[in-house]
């Protein structure tokens, strides 16, 4: 993969890369990578700016995907055809990838269709059976419902109870309240690493160290931080993490759950079919080694292969020059965005992704997407899968602008006229 590094003078979108101040990232060749930001929308070019929604494809992965479907369309693990050989060891490879991009072992990382199936995996593998009346779990006001359904449910199946660890009002977590809500009953903790709406990002190896101290098992929802930061999940010192392939380049129906050997190899499966077991027989089934023991049915064969090479173009340009672009695009679009009267923005923690929640005076927040789109401006609107912190806030929906390395400054600048044009048609 071409990771655009010269020697030359940059670009005015070019930053340094961490560790060799000799050369730099050419961004906006990195952003040609990728053919939808090419299009346009409503005669207009587009600006994407939903990321944190989903993230856009490079070519690299749009032809791994095509690939496989033109050239060795094949089921993995069932056959010794050459075909059938070829998609496996692909298959497998992006395991590997995978697992060595956040630090793992291979064997220690389950493939699953995202971040929610991986927490749901968590729930009824792990929790189901540890959980009974008079113990607790520990949430965040700033998870996502994927990080708060799932132990909703195990609650009401087990007599468990759910706790809430408070933020302040800039979106920062009160790591005080926190500690101190790790009480004994607490047998279970679930944190963001990256909020997805404020984009704050939580000191995780530091909460999972207090977390550990306390006998209470971790379970870490790294959807948000995957795209934006280097993740190393023995660092961290989490039990279980959480993984979404469509946010960080790859495609959609992918992720992963990484946990601790112990975990896995305790753990009953959550689904029962083929390719989970070792041996079936009307009396007994022995199922396989993890992580094939939770990997049951016909896997997304091409969306795997599409995310082991979304993980090779994102390693290839490094998450630590990734992380310093965004830093660069966010305290661009924050101090512009301030400038304009009426525009309050929700969540300013000193640590954050790039990521900017805001509403404008006297406007709802899906008005004020529908006339951005107009203008050829992509950004969410609504309560973004987070109804607690949106109470927490008295707001209904805000709008969210969430950036990504493909981003240009010039965009910025673009959005920042969008938003002035439509805050005047809103008459705000």
């Amino acid at each position: 993969m071409n990771t655009h590094l010269h020697d030359e003078m940059p670009s005015p979108d070019s930053s340094p890369q961490a560790g060799d101040g000799a050369k730099s990232i050419d961004w906006h060749r990195v952003r040609a990578d990728f053919p939808l930001l090419r299009r346009q929308v409503h005669g207009k070019p587009l600006l994407y700016f939903d990321s944190a929604n989903t993230g856009q494809k490079p070519e690299a992965v749009i032809a791994a995907v095509d690939a496989y479907y033109r050239e060795y369309n094949a089921n993995v693990s069932r056959a010794v055809h050459a075909l059938g050989e070829r998609a496996t060891s692909a298959y497998e490879d992006a395991r590997t990838q995978l697992a060595a991009h956040i630090g793992a072992r291979r064997e220690d990382v389950i493939f699953t269709s995202g971040t929610t199936m991986a927490i749901n995996l968590v729930a009824y593998s792990w929790a189901l059976p540890q959980l009974g009346p008079g113990d607790a779990i520990l949430l965040s006001r700033m998870e996502h419902h994927a990080n708060i359904v799932p132990w909703q449910l195990v609650a009401q199946r087990t007599g468990a109870r759910i706790k809430v660890a408070e933020i302040t009002p800039e979106g920062v977590l009160d790591l005080d309240a926190l500690h101190a809500a790790m009480t004994p009953e607490v047998k279970l903790l679930g944190i963001t690493h990256v909020s997805n709406v404020l984009g704050t990002i939580n000191p995780v190896r530091e909460i999972c160290r207090q977390a550990r101290k306390r006998g209470i098992v971790s379970v870490v929802d790294g959807s948000q931080a995957m795209p934006h930061l280097a993740v190393d999940v023995p660092a961290i010192g989490c039990d279980f993490y959480a993984i979404t392939g469509h946010k960080m380049c790859g495609p959609t129906g992918t992720g992963a759950l990484w946990a601790r050997r112990e975990h896995l190899q305790a753990m009953p499966p959550f689904f029962g079919g083929g390719e989970m077991i070792r041996e079936v027989r009307f009396e007994h089934t022995v199922f396989n080694d993890p992580p094939h023991k939770f990997e049951a049915g016909t896997p997304n064969i091409a969306g795997f292969i599409g995310l082991g090479a979304a993980v090779d173009y994102l390693a290839a340009l490094g998450m630590g020059n990734i992380h310093a672009r965004e830093a660069e695009l966010l305290a661009h679009a924050t101090e512009e965005m301030r400038k304009l009267d009426g525009l309050r923005i929700i969540g300013t923690a000193p640590e954050k992704a790039a990521v900017i929640s805001f509403l404008v005076v006297g406007a709802h927040a899906h008005d004020l997407a529908t006339l951005l789109d107009l203008e050829g401006v992509a950004v969410r609107s609504g309560h973004h899968c987070a109804h607690p912190l949106m109470q927490f806030y008295g707001v209904p929906a805000t709008c969210r602008a969430s950036l990504a390395f493909y981003n240009t400054h010039e965009e910025i600048e673009r959005f920042v006229v969008a938003l002035r044009k439509v805050r005047g048609m809103l008459g705000s």
